[in-house]
């Protein structure tokens, strides 16, 4: 699909079985327009190399910063079917809205986190005297790492702090589960006892 000559206002990118359109345009009735002149190419090339594709998968997302008020509405078809527009979009594990704030995607992954470490907890009780070390361990290698995936798309959200309270919240949660400290401890304090630093998103 890839191979397919589409106009210079789109991009294609295609990973596995997931490929993704992205159409710019002026106003919403000319990306509308070339999002369905672009489907059209890609529904003749489906039928001659017999491809089908998942229509009840397939959606559309309109992407505006615009403050003004204007209809957010897109028609988009595939072939005849009218592709559902949604306002969020879940694609190789990161969550994009229709805003590029990034904000669902930072309390997904926050969330995702913390059930992740309160299953840890109820697994890896005090009385198994799971060391410090070994829950630090833990947490460099798997918690961090779903916090930081592919920082560098999303990481001028984090510059919100709305969105990084959601993140030290689950360092704080760590904290304590490392230090076996009081809930009521300052957060820098329990940075201290754990030897943890805040959580920095680096491009």
């Amino acid at each position: 699909m890839l191979n397919l000559k589409f106009t210079r206002r789109t991009k294609a990118v295609a990973f596995a079985h997931d490929p993704i359109l992205a159409i710019r345009g002026e106003t919403v009735i000319e990306v509308e327009n070339f999002s369905n002149l672009e489907m059209s190419k890609i529904i003749a090339w489906s039928k001659s190399n017999k491809i089908s594709f998942n229509e009840e998968k397939s959606k559309v997302m309109l992407i505006s910063r615009r403050k003004r008020k204007e209809v957010k509405g897109i028609m988009v078809y595939l072939p005849n079917k009218h592709l559902e527009q949604v306002t969020t979009m879940k694609y190789l594990g990161i969550i994009i809205d229709n805003k590029f704030k990034f904000s669902e995607h930072i309390s997904y992954t926050a969330e995702k986190c913390t059930k992740l470490i309160h299953t840890l907890s109820k697994s890896a009780k005090v009385s198994w005297e799971l060391k410090h070390e070994a829950l630090k361990t833990i947490y460099k290698g798997a918690i961090l790492p779903l916090l930081q995936y592919v920082a560098p798309v999303w990481f001028e959200a984090f510059n919100c702090d709305y969105n990084k309270l959601k993140y030290n919240r689950v360092l704080r949660l760590v904290n304590i589960r490392i230090t076996k400290a009081f809930r009521t401890t300052l957060s820098e304090a329990l940075c201290i006892l754990a030897a943890t630093t805040p959580i920095i998103i680096k491009t």
